[in-house]
């Protein structure tokens, strides 16, 4: 007779658009694929972030503050697996990889909340939707392996302004901005995994591929100039881990690693690096626990290392953090209802421009909250 164990709780729980990690909003899960029988689910959630901060120059010696830069967004994904054969599955997966939501307010925009006299005006947004198709092949009920193909669609716009960019064009690049266009591009993934299911152990490991776009990127000098520039997103491994610990009791844990510095935007008019990112490690421990048929719910602790480099780019201005989530997961015949919160502590860093850089703003003492919902049907 097998011990039963917690099911992880895979909850919408969502983390801020300025990590020190970059652009990464999800971390690209496929824990679908490892759902029994033919499963859809669908999770929505919405980040809070709290990212404010300093001027720090000669220009401004009154410190003026930055106001929050970081604006809340919404989160939206879903999936579905579907067994082919005993040893054949599949899995499509619907999600918002990469964003960014920045925006730092003028100086003179509210006298009774001033702005950034340095950063004022710089913006950076950023949307994407990947569909994902993946395939698993049991070799037995232990070894197993993934992979498959994503596409990826992003778009953007970025503007740099305020004092610390210089003059306006072409002595300086304040009053800057670019559009960069809609654009569709595939990468793959490929993973295998280790399980014993009588433990309900399972150690799956999974590289997702950069993505190349050739983007169509409009920049606002005079004239207007359009013209094509190559921007990467970037590849990363997931290691993940479970494991029951005890009756009704799941042990979890993961590590990621991304290639965020790989990611450059540079065009063709401004002909300086726009996105200065660092490559990120995040560690996540937690433990679920099942208190009876129903009901079940999980703790878990996020780590991102913080950069060595404290100097970060405006557009993401925070240097790793520690996140905690508290996870409750409703089951009821064919249905599964998960819904979480997290809070995460964001690290201190100093905006920089320039070459060479040069801290404009400090930011310290930030956080996000963030709010998850996930429904699940077996069918």
């Amino acid at each position: 007779m097998k011990t039963q164990y917690a099911a992880p709780l895979a909850l919408a729980l969502l983390s801020s658009a300025a990590h020190a990690g970059g652009l990464d909003r999800t971390g690209q899960s496929i824990d679908i694929l490892f759902e029994k029988g033919n499963y859809a689910e669908f999770s929505i959630g919405r980040a809070d972030p709290s990212v404010s901060g300093t001027d720090l120059s000669v220009f401004n010696p009154a410190q003026t503050p930055s106001g929050n830069v970081a604006q809340a967004f919404n989160q939206e994904a879903a999936g579905l697996k579907i067994d082919i054969n005993e040893r054949l599955s599949f899995a499509l997966i619907y999600d918002q990889p990469w964003g960014s939501d920045v925006s730092y307010a003028a100086a003179d925009a509210n006298p009774l909340t001033p702005g950034s006299a340095l950063l004022g005006g710089t913006q950076a947004f950023a949307e994407s939707d990947a569909i994902t198709g993946l395939l698993r092949y049991k070799f037995n009920d232990r070894f197993s392996v993934h992979g498959g193909l994503r596409w990826q669609q992003v778009q953007g716009r970025i503007t740099l302004d305020g004092a610390a960019y210089g003059g306006a064009p072409p002595g300086g690049l304040s009053g800057y901005s670019v559009t960069i266009d809609r654009d569709s591009a595939l990468g793959w993934v490929a993973g295998a995994a280790y399980e014993i299911p009588d433990i309900a152990l399972r150690v799956a490991l999974t590289y997702n591929s950069e993505i190349e776009h050739n983007f169509s990127t409009v920049e606002s000098l005079s004239p207007t100039t359009t013209s094509t520039t190559t921007t990467k997103t970037p590849q990363s491994v997931n290691l993940d881990f479970q494991t029951g610990i005890a009756a009704n009791t799941l042990l979890m844990a993961s590590v990621r690693w991304a290639d965020h510095s790989e990611t450059s935007l540079r065009p063709l008019i401004a002909g300086v690096e726009l996105i200065d990112l660092e490559d990120s490690i995040t560690y996540s421990l937690g433990i679920a626990r099942r208190f009876n048929e129903n009901w079940s719910a999980s703790l878990s602790f996020d780590y991102e290392e913080a950069s060595s480099d404290n100097l970060v780019s405006p557009l993401a201005p925070t240097n790793g953090y520690e996140a905690v989530s508290l996870g409750v997961q409703y089951t009821k015949d064919r249905f599964k209802i998960s819904s979480g919160i997290r809070y995460t502590k964001l690290g201190n860093a100093f905006a920089e421009t320039g070459t060479p850089d040069v801290a404009r703003a400090e930011f310290t003492d930030n956080d996000v909250v963030s709010f998850g919902f996930k429904i699940g049907y077996y069918f």
